[in-house]
């Protein structure tokens, strides 16, 4: 079968599969996609700001019925907010780069539920890279959802207030997701600790500045998404994904069409099919308005 996707901006052909412009309107069931959205840089800009047209165009494409799903490096909390303002109230969310997968159903008790968390072991990772970065500050999301961090370490990502303890209870404990953070690092500074710390038994993103969000091994955005995929039993040639940071490269990679942000920089562009918009030129919406066709 032969299909097209088209954005209306950059073409980026690769082996991917792209798949098939749907008609207006509710679509039926085998032609539902899997349509996984960034937040950060991508539904929201860099000031937490979403705008009309892409919350419109989200809602939209909720309504149509295909299975959106929000995969994004926030954690739970601050990403239901997300959720409720595109109008998902039925379906599943990735957070914390893949550590948390949750199914959100107005028929639950709380409108959702944490149906996965993949936890690892922090020590061999906090240890080997405060040995590097001693002035760094470190928090990290534990298996019941609590944030424990150093130094009164507080970011949006998190959606709790952050505990503060002293950096031997980290070691102590279970993580889902653990963030490394240095105002005084680049992120040329972070990959080389990274590489010198020879981390292992962990998976690594570093983004925009000098930060660092690890993860259990083999946990990315693409692990989860393609659980929920299985879940949802959406053919993987239906697949859609959309993001701008270095943690969206295995999503962009895994969805049979990526679309990268028009700000996104160019190891995210190359993982993608196609390059919309940036954020600030609402390229999210205009890529889900030509999914919708």
């Amino acid at each position: 079968m032969t299909t097209s996707f088209t954005t209306g901006t950059e073409d980026r052909s690769s082996d991917h599969p792209t798949p098939a412009r749907p008609a207006s309107g509710p679509v039926p069931a085998a032609q539902r996609r899997l349509v996984a959205l960034d937040v950060d840089g991508t539904l929201l800009d860099h000031d937490g700001h979403m705008s009309d047209a892409v919350r419109e165009a989200a809602g939209a494409t909720v309504s149509a019925g295909h299975h959106v799903v929000i995969a994004t490096g926030r954690s739970l909390h601050a990403t239901l907010p997300v959720i409720e303002r595109i109008g998902l109230d039925r379906g599943f969310a990735v957070c914390s780069n893949g550590g948390v997968t949750v199914r959100v159903d107005p028929d639950l008790p709380d409108g959702y539920e944490v149906v996965e968390r993949v936890t690892f072991d922090p020590s061999p990772a906090l240890r080997a890279l405060r040995a590097i970065l001693p002035n760094a500050t470190y928090a990290l999301e534990d298996d019941t959802g609590r944030f424990l961090s150093t130094e009164r370490f507080q970011d949006a990502s998190f959606g709790v207030e952050a505990e503060g303890v002293d950096f031997g209870r980290l070691l102590d404990t279970t993580a889902v997701r653990l963030v490394v953070y240095s105002a005084d690092s680049t992120s040329d500074d972070f990959a080389a600790a990274i590489e010198r710390a020879g981390l292992h038994g962990v998976a690594y993103s570093v983004g925009w500045t000098a930060w660092l969000d690890i993860a259990a091994q083999g946990t990315t955005k693409a692990s989860a998404l393609e659980q929920v995929r299985r879940r949802l039993d959406v053919d993987p040639g239906l697949t859609v994904a959309m993001g701008d940071g270095r943690n969206d490269i295995e999503m962009l990679g895994w969805a049979g069409h990526g679309v990268a942000m028009g700000q996104a920089p160019a190891e995210v562009v190359a993982a993608a099919n196609t390059v919309t918009g940036s954020v600030y030129e609402d390229g999210a919406a205009v890529a889900l308005r030509a999914l919708l066709g």
